[in-house]
């Protein structure tokens, strides 16, 4: 499985996060992802810990990675 598949219209990329643990992790995860400009869907797994990200075009990395601080976790990469 790749870290990044586009189709027509939206990107999907997948991201490791490290330190969820339940429902309310992957809320938290989700909300702060959601608020990335683009971004049209966000699905956090934490028994995987990864979390599946749907934007409109490619997103910045460091974008990411600062709302997953937010959300109290930390972005191990792409998945």
């Amino acid at each position: 499985m790749t870290a990044e598949t586009e189709t027509p219209g939206s990107t999907t990329t997948v991201y490791q996060v490290s330190g969820m643990s339940c429902g309310h992790c992957e809320g938290s995860v989700s909300s702060e992802i959601a608020e990335i400009a683009g971004v049209s869907s966000v699905k956090a797994v934490a028994s995987t810990g990864e979390v599946t990200v749907v934007s409109a075009t490619p997103l910045d990395d460091e974008a990411v990675r600062a709302a997953v601080d937010e959300a109290g976790f930390e972005l191990a990469g792409r998945a």
